[in-house]
């Protein structure tokens, strides 16, 4: 009998360390835009004893989706999907961010929902950040990033990148979680489930940048003032993907899991407003 496979779009810390922590025992397929990151986590995963193909992917390209998703399913039974492949406010201008992580998010749900194996799970990473909306949205914008076609999803008039600004980050988060939640219901009729995890400011590369950016001084109050006081690392993502991609999470679907070291808790309990 064939190993299953567990599928990681995006290569930075928290997908190397989820991939690592899945790996064991399975076919790992990464998938990444950066050939050469890509290259170089394959080769490290290698060297520790796991079976890794790899492919390129461009997330916002429905046929670049198309073509991963074929690719994992001529591997074997695709039991794990991890989607963690993103862009943050200062690493791209707005309307990239939204193409990566609003469609690109809606491509690889939509493509997995098609392939993944009955028992099988999904999960998506999405942030803090769409805990913590400037403004809520309407019940009809909620509705438009939870079930509009995904290639109609950057022509909706509330996602026009010149009036969100910064915000375009916590938007496109926010709609990763309406999508999975819309989402359980097609893949549950495959007998597999999806959820999504929302990370507080996790020391990655991509976390440092941030820490280093124009709202650095801000995201350092918001981590000093929560429950744990301390950023979180990899691990601590791969931990909570751990949980709701194994057996013991068979009765959640749908849902979004904020480990976020308590910043949004903190910050209701507080009364202040979320200004990310």
């Amino acid at each position: 009998m064939g190993a299953n496979v567990v599928v990681v779009i995006g290569v930075g810390g928290m997908g190397q360390a989820i991939a690592r922590r899945q790996g064991a025992g399975n076919k790992v397929l990464l998938a990444d835009f950066d050939e050469k990151t890509l290259t170089t986590v394959a080769e490290l995963l290698r060297g520790q004893g796991h079976d890794v193909s790899t492919q390129a992917v461009d997330v916002s390209s429905r046929s670049s989706v198309a073509a991963l998703a074929d690719t994992a399913a001529r591997l074997g039974p695709v039991t794990q999907v991890v989607h963690t492949a993103g862009l943050s406010p200062v690493q791209a201008p707005a309307a990239a961010v939204l193409r990566v992580d609003l469609l690109g998010t809606a491509l690889v749900v939509e493509a997995f929902g098609q392939i993944v194996a009955p028992g099988g799970a999904g999960l998506v990473i999405a942030s803090m950040a769409g805990h913590m909306l400037r403004a809520p949205l309407s019940a009809e914008q909620e509705a438009a990033l939870a079930h509009a076609p995904a290639d109609e999803l950057l022509d909706l008039p509330f996602t026009d990148p010149e009036v969100l600004g910064q915000g375009a980050y916590g938007l496109a988060k926010y709609g990763n979680r309406l999508r999975v939640q819309a989402a359980s219901v097609s893949w549950g009729e495959r007998g597999a489930r999806i959820n999504s995890i929302s990370p507080g400011v996790i020391a990655t590369p991509m976390g440092q940048q941030e820490l280093d950016g124009v709202s650095g001084q801000q995201m350092r109050a918001m981590v000093s003032a929560s429950g744990t006081g301390r950023l979180g690392t990899p691990d601590d993502i791969a931990d909570a993907a751990a949980f709701l991609l194994g057996p013991g999470a068979t009765f959640i679907t749908g849902n979004d899991l904020l480990v976020d070291g308590g910043v949004v808790a903190a910050l209701r309990a507080g009364g202040r407003t979320p200004t990310v």
